[in-house]
C-alpha cells in the first residue's frame, strides 16, 4: 500500500523582514515564471550519508530558512497590479518524510506500490521512492503568495535516512547564489550574511541613482533596437516535428583553445566564448550585425557579489561580424560586450514595454530571442563522447528561437566544454543550430593557431 509521508514542521526566524517592489532579478524571473507557467524548480536528490538524523536535517532547513532572506520571501500583488516580494523574520517549514520500506510501498511515489519497492534491493527501492518524490514536488504548482518558494523532503528505510529532496525555485537564487549557499550550508557559516539582500536592491533600484542607471539602460537597448533588422533569423522552408530540440556538442579541444585565444588577446575568456558565437551565427546563418542577448551574472556591482539571490539577467550585445579575421573580431566584441554587461541591470517590465513600443513605430516585432549564457563554474556536466548529438525533441514550447549554454564538462575523463542548444525550428532548423556549435569549435581551433 502506499502511506502518507511523516510530516516534520520545522519553525525558523531570522534578519529581515518587509515588504517591497520585486528587485530587477527577481523580477526578470517572475517573468518567466509568469510567461512559463512554472516555477522554475532547481535542485534535486541528494543521497544522505550513513547515520544522519532527523535532527541533522531540521538543523539543515533552518539554518537554509533562517540565513537567507529569499528562502522565507512571498509574493503578492500589490498596487496597480504589479508583484511584491514579502519577507518574512519568522514562519515554518513542513519537511515530508517518505519510509520506502517493502512492507509499507513507496510513499508518494505515484502508482508504485508495495509489490513495486519489494522486487527491489534495499538502495533501490529507496532511489526509486526518491525519485518519485522529487518529481511529484517538481510538477506540482507553487502558489508563491502561500508558500515558501522552496519544497524539502527526506525518503527513509529501515529507521534510516538515505535521501533528500530538495527543489528551490529559481525566484530564490541563480548559479551564482546557489553555490555560495551551498558553500556556507556546508561550513555552517554563522558570519552576517553579506551584501545587498533583494529588498536592499529594490531600494536602491527605485532611487533616484537607480532611476538614472535604468534610463541609461534603455538608451543603450533604444539605439540597438532602432538600428537592427527586427527579423533576426532567416525563416525556414518549414517547420519540423517535434518543433522544440536540445542538442550538445563536448569538445576536449575548446577549453585549451578559448585560454589560448584569452591569453594572446588580453580579453576574458567570456568575451572568448560570446565572439565564437556571434561569428558562428555569422558564418552560419549569414546575419549581420549579430544581436545576442548575454545571460550576465551582475556580481560584479558593488554589494552583489555573494548574495544569495537572483540577479543574473540577459542583456543586449550587437556587433558587425563582417569577413575580416577573428583576431580583429575579437577588440571590437571586447567593447560591445563592456556595454552589453554594463546595461544588463534594468527594470525587466520597462524594457518589455520599450522593446514592444519600438516593434509599433518601426511596424513589426523585435525578435530579440537569440540567447548565449556561460555557466562555466557551476560544476562539470556528465563525461560524454567528443561529439554532436541530439538529446531532446518535444512539442511543448522552450519559448527562446535559439539559447546556447557553456558548460564544463569532461569527455573520456578529459577537460571539455559542452555547448548546449535549444531552438525553435520554425527560427532555426536542426542542422544550422548543430553547425553553429561545430562553428564555434572549429573556429577557437583555427584562431588559437594564429593569435
Amino acid at each position: 500500500m502506499v502511506v502518507a509521508p511523516e510530516r516534520l514542521v520545522v519553525r525558523f526566524e531570522g534578519d529581515g523582514s518587509g515588504t517591497g517592489p520585486l528587485s530587477w532579478g527577481q523580477l526578470e524571473n517572475w517573468s518567466a515564471i509568469v510567461k512559463q507557467g512554472t516555477w522554475l524548480p532547481l535542485g534535486g536528490v541528494r543521497p544522505l550519508p550513513p547515520g544522519t538524523t532527523l535532527d541533522e536535517v531540521v538543523d539543515e532547513v533552518r539554518y537554509l530558512m533562517s540565513r537567507y532572506q529569499p528562502m522565507r520571501t512571498r509574493v503578492r500583488t500589490g498596487a496597480g497590479g504589479h508583484p511584491e516580494q514579502v519577507v518574512h523574520a519568522s514562519g515554518e517549514l513542513t519537511v515530508e518524510v517518505h519510509d520506502a520500506d517493502d512492507d509499507t510501498g513507496a510513499a508518494g511515489a505515484g502508482d508504485m506500490g508495495a509489490a513495486g519497492a519489494g522486487d527491489m534491493g534495499a538502495a533501490g527501492a529507496a532511489d526509486l521512492v526518491a525519485a518519485a518524490v522529487h518529481e511529484r514536488l517538481r510538477d506540482t504548482p507553487m502558489d508563491f503568495a502561500a508558500e515558501w518558494p522552496v519544497r524539502y523532503a527526506v525518503v527513509r528505510r529501515g529507521g534510516r535516512l538515505t535521501h533528500v529532496v530538495l527543489l528551490v525555485s529559481h525566484f530564490v537564487t541563480d548559479a551564482a547564489g546557489a553555490v555560495t549557499m551551498m558553500t556556507e550550508v556546508a561550513a555552517r557559516t554563522a558570519t552576517p550574511v553579506a551584501g545587498l539582500q533583494p529588498l536592499a536592491q529594490a531600494g536602491w533600484q527605485t532611487s533616484p541613482a537607480g532611476r538614472r542607471h535604468n534610463e541609461h539602460a534603455q538608451r543603450h537597448w533604444e539605439r540597438i533596437l532602432r538600428d537592427v533588422d527586427p527579423v533576426r533569423f532567416p525563416p525556414p522552408a518549414e517547420v519540423v516535428s517535434p518543433r522544440y530540440r536540445q542538442g550538445e556538442l563536448t569538445s576536449p579541444s575548446l577549453p585549451a583553445a578559448v585560454r589560448a585565444i584569452s591569453d594572446r588577446g588580453g580579453v576574458e575568456s567570456a568575451t572568448v566564448l560570446l565572439t565564437l558565437y556571434a561569428a558562428a551565427l555569422h558564418n552560419v546563418l549569414g546575419v549581420d550585425p549579430v544581436v545576442i542577448r548575454p545571460i550576465t551574472s551582475n556580481r560584479f556591482r558593488p554589494g552583489l557579489a555573494d548574495v544569495v539571490c537572483t540577479l543574473a539577467q540577459a542583456g543586449l550585445f550587437r556587433i558587425d561580424v563582417g569577413d575580416g579575421p577573428f583576431e580583429d573580431l575579437l577588440p571590437r566584441a571586447g567593447r560591445a560586450a563592456m556595454s552589453a554587461y554594463k546595461y544588463a541591470y534594468f527594470h525587466q517590465a520597462e524594457m518589455a514595454d520599450l522593446v514592444d513600443r519600438v516593434g509599433r513605430e518601426r511596424g513589426a516585432p523585435i525578435e530579440l530571442g537569440c540567447y548565449f549564457n556561460d555557466r562555466r563554474g557551476a560544476g562539470p556536466a556528465p563525461d560524454a563522447p567528443a561529439a554532436f548529438r541530439w538529446v531532446a525533441a518535444q512539442e511543448a514550447p522552450t519559448f527562446e528561437p535559439l539559447f546556447v549554454h557553456v558548460d564544463d564538462a569532461t569527455s573520456d575523463g578529459a577537460e571539455a566544454l559542452r555547448l548546449t542548444v535549444y531552438l525553435d525550428t520554425a527560427h532555426v532548423t536542426p542542422a544550422s543550430a548543430a553547425a553553429v556549435l561545430q562553428a564555434m569549435d572549429e573556429l577557437a581551433s583555427k584562431a588559437a593557431a594564429v593569435l
